[in-house]
């Protein structure tokens, strides 16, 4: 496929850089990774840096086509459910899935970009650690950086320039002097800090060890994913500036205060929590759209570069996984067209990395306001009820995004289709068993096409 003088220069050792280097060497492109920060396999993470993700089919289906699933799977924990704690420490747990083989799995983010960067190195790509990209000439392609330790800098051509640099990306910053481009970011008005549960003796988890835990209260919300070495990477999610707020909760005395009334049943599995509150920073949320991702046949924008989303579907890393996909789809059938790739790569992906952005923040709300709440728990048992029943026809949106490659944007379109039959079927009733099967089996016949038909 490609030719000699191919050479690929990506900009961001994270997890989406690594596992697109690692593609496009087996397809005989020479690349090489620039990144800002030292190498994560000799330094210690930054506090606060190291949150779990969740790991489902998108990403799941890129891993494998690179040949790396199988060698994850020692370090991810299935996750069959949440399980809901309310402020009494009664546990409620809801299913995420039809049965047990839909679960999202959690994965160290340290853990899967250490394994990714080992195998690139493996396959051959040159990793620059320490250097970071200062900008990249619109005109001639070259991208420049500086390396942070001796201050040098330099610049660096090749056939193109991927940017997987993330939110942040100093390769989209460049691009916002091309007549057109258009960059819309908007901050979430809550921030996070992440805190830790101990493992327990033995290196034991001391909650549901196959369970996303959920105290969620309204305003605010804590979330804990297992770790395989028994401990609970745990985000406490909080307004920037309210009443309560990360704002106000400025001292330990009201930090450890505010958690004991709002989460009693959290605070002794905790015995680092002063130290995190002061150690670890308080992140901010973004969701970023842009338009084009890419200059002519120089540089293409891939991964949170592109579209950065908040992550409450967990969907961030899956959805960039996905855009890899895609890219070595359109490789694959055109070759290194990159005139002919990257316009092709962004129209195949904007619609739907809009609208997982979109459904990423509808289920921050979901999940800090609706998953305690009765009525939302019975509609669940009604969704998955209908997907027994017609599984060809109605499949959870939930399901849709988490457990299939359904594209985004369909995902979207037909959850709303389906959230309004949910609420009109369910509208009166508070038992299964009184649901108006004729009725469903009417309004979905009419409303919905089979999905393999789309």
């Amino acid at each position: 496929m490609p030719s000699p003088s191919d050479t690929i220069t990506l900009v961001g050792a994270g997890l989406t850089g690594p596992l697109l280097a690692i593609s496009l060497v087996q397809r005989g492109f020479r690349v090489a990774i620039y990144e800002r920060r030292p190498d994560m396999r000799r330094v210690q993470l930054s506090a606060g840096r190291s949150i779990n993700l969740a790991i489902s089919v998108r990403g799941i289906h890129a891993l494998r086509e690179a040949g790396l699933w199988e060698s994850m799977r020692h370090i991810i924990i299935p996750m069959k459910g949440r399980m809901m704690h309310s402020l009494s420490g009664a546990l409620t747990f809801q299913p995420y899935g039809k049965d047990e083989t839909e679960v999202i799995n959690s994965i160290s983010r340290a853990d899967l970009n250490a394994a990714l960067v080992n195998e690139a190195e493996k396959r051959g790509v040159n990793i620059h650690f320490n250097e970071r990209c200062l900008g990249f000439d619109l005109h001639s392609g070259a991208a420049r950086f500086r390396n942070e330790e001796p201050g040098r800098e330099s610049s660096v051509e090749s056939s193109t320039v991927i940017a997987a640099d993330g939110a942040s990306s100093a390769i989209r910053v460049a691009m916002l002097k091309i007549g057109g481009f258009t960059l819309s970011q908007q901050f979430l008005d809550y921030g996070y800090k992440e805190l830790t549960i101990a493992a327990g003796p033995n290196a034991k988890h001391v909650l549901e060890t196959n369970a996303l835990h959920i105290w969620p209260r309204g305003s605010h919300m804590l979330i804990a994913l297992p770790n395989v070495d028994g401990t609970f990477a745990c985000i406490l999610f909080l307004p920037v500036e309210d009443e309560v707020s990360f704002g106000s909760l400025d001292s330990e005395a009201k930090f450890l205060k505010f958690f004991q009334a709002n989460f009693p049943d959290a605070v002794p599995l905790m015995p680092q929590l002063s130290d995190n509150f002061r150690d670890n920073p308080t992140g901010s949320m973004v969701t970023i759209k842009c338009s084009p991702w890419h200059v002519d046949a120089k540089s293409l924008l891939i991964g949170d570069a592109a579209h950065a989303i908040v992550p409450f579907f967990g969907q961030g890393m899956n959805c960039a996984f996905e855009d890899c996909t895609v890219l070595l789809e359109l490789l694959d059938r055109h070759g290194a067209d990159w005139p002919k790739v990257f316009p092709e790569f962004e129209r195949a992906r904007k619609d739907n990395t809009d609208a997982i952005a979109d459904l990423a923040l509808e289920n921050f709300v979901e999940m800090r306001d609706r998953v305690g709440d009765p009525r939302f728990l019975f509609k669940k048992k009604v969704e998955l009820a209908l997907e027994a029943k017609y599984p060809q026809l109605f499949v959870p949106k939930y399901a849709m995004v988490t457990f299939h490659r359904i594209a985004y944007s369909l995902a979207l379109s037909r959850g709303l289709v389906q959230d309004a039959m949910l609420a009109e079927l369910c509208g009166s009733i508070d038992r299964i068993e009184d649901l108006d099967w004729g009725k469903a089996e009417s309004m979905i016949h009419h409303q919905l096409r089979p999905l393999e038909q789309l």
